[in-house]
């Protein structure tokens, strides 16, 4: 498996912000999701600060987030991006197969990626994912510009609080005109 060490630390500030926004939506009694840990076996640990400085990991972890929201199965991983342009590779298959199986039981799945150079945030719903990954698998780029995205999906955090509800109810209206 792989292994962790320093990069653990990497997305913590969108970590934080999604953790901080699935507390208010639970205190709402509108959603309850949880963090789902990523299993570690802790090789060396610091004496003073007792904290893990290498581990590996003990299997692969599906998802970074499950739960529902009022009433609908939900499950998500969040990604960040320095750059604009979004690597494939950041998503790994069995992420991917996860997400297409959650929503195959009529789940909804999607992915939250937040560019920290821009300060930006982009909902990605498991749909256009698979469109992405299928323009790979047939020779096509294995990255994902921004001027890709659709404007419409991309949000702003409001009160230090990420707009997940809103994002979820514009997929499944997007879903209604496509089905309709």
């Amino acid at each position: 498996m792989g292994t962790w060490n320093s990069r653990g630390l990497r997305g913590s500030v969108l970590e934080e912000t999604i953790n901080r926004t699935i507390a208010h939506l639970r205190d709402k009694g509108l959603a309850l999701i949880q963090k789902i840990p990523t299993p570690i076996t802790p090789i060396e640990i610091d004496k003073t600060s007792r904290r893990i400085t290498l581990a590996y990991f003990d299997k692969k972890s599906t998802v970074d987030y499950l739960g529902a929201v009022q009433g609908l199965p939900v499950c998500f991983d969040a990604k960040e991006c320095a750059e604009d342009t979004f690597p494939l590779k950041n998503i790994h298959p069995h992420q991917k197969a996860f997400m297409e199986e959650f929503e195959g039981q009529g789940g909804i799945a999607f992915l939250i990626i937040y560019f920290s150079g821009r300060q930006e945030y982009y909902y990605m719903t498991c749909r256009e994912m698979k469109g992405f990954f299928a323009r790979m698998e047939e020779g096509g780029r294995k990255s994902i510009r921004l001027s890709e995205l659709d404007p419409a999906c991309f949000f702003e955090e409001k009160n230090n609080l990420l707009p997940i509800i809103e994002s979820i109810q514009q997929d499944l209206d997007n879903r209604e005109e496509k089905d309709g």
